[in-house]
């Protein structure tokens, strides 16, 4: 299906958008092998500073065009491998870093479980999960979102949700954002994320 206009601006905004900080201190943070997964990649700027440290990136989007501009921007590069695929339908590797960046917003609410057991399972023990949740007075999340333009289902979650999947996890960076301003359209937007880095240990388990 082809992607709306929407969402091609949003790949447009994205492709050479500024690191975010949590990623950052993910990167200096794992340790040993440098293996990553990037879940829901869009226009590429994570794998692209992932490439700049150093790691192999395994990278998927569920969206056609998000992995052909991948393709596009990294097909000489044999240390990115992109993947078109849902977060359930990705064959997660040993990962020492997971990133899941704005993405897990779509993950189907009944898969998420699953997904979940995946994405802890995949990690090295003492890697690093760093990712970000939607919180409940999101604008996505209220019955202004767009869902014809963008994505038509939003997982929202609440602070006690999160924490409860990180037991098992050393929680290294736990930040709430709350903030009023505009999307890249224009529209006046609300945010409310749930921003985390956290790192593995050895009792992890699914809750």
């Amino acid at each position: 299906m082809t992607p709306s206009e929407e969402i091609m601006e949003y790949f447009d905004s994205t492709s050479n958008r500024e690191t975010r900080k949590d990623l950052r201190l993910a990167v200096e943070l794992v340790g040993g092998s440098k293996i990553a997964v990037d879940c829901g990649c869009g226009a590429g700027s994570d794998i692209a500073y992932l490439r700049s440290k150093g790691f192999l990136v395994n990278a998927f989007d569920i969206e056609q065009d998000a992995i052909m501009r991948c393709q596009k921007r990294f097909g000489n590069d044999d240390k990115v491998r992109l993947t078109q695929a849902s977060f359930r339908t990705f064959d997660y590797p040993r990962a020492s870093l997971i990133l899941a960046d704005a993405s897990l917003f779509f993950c189907l609410e009944d898969d998420f479980v699953e997904v979940w057991g995946k994405i802890t399972d995949s990690l090295q023990s003492q890697g690093i999960f760093v990712g970000s949740f939607l919180g409940p007075e999101d604008t996505m999340a209220g019955l202004e979102y767009k869902k014809e333009a963008f994505w038509p289902e939003v997982f929202v979650v609440s602070e006690e949700q999160v924490r409860g999947w990180l037991i098992g996890f050393d929680i290294l960076s736990f930040t709430e954002h709350r903030s009023e301003g505009k999307s890249a359209d224009g529209v006046p937007y609300q945010w409310h994320v749930f921003s985390v880095v956290a790192q593995k240990n050895n009792s992890t388990k699914i809750k």
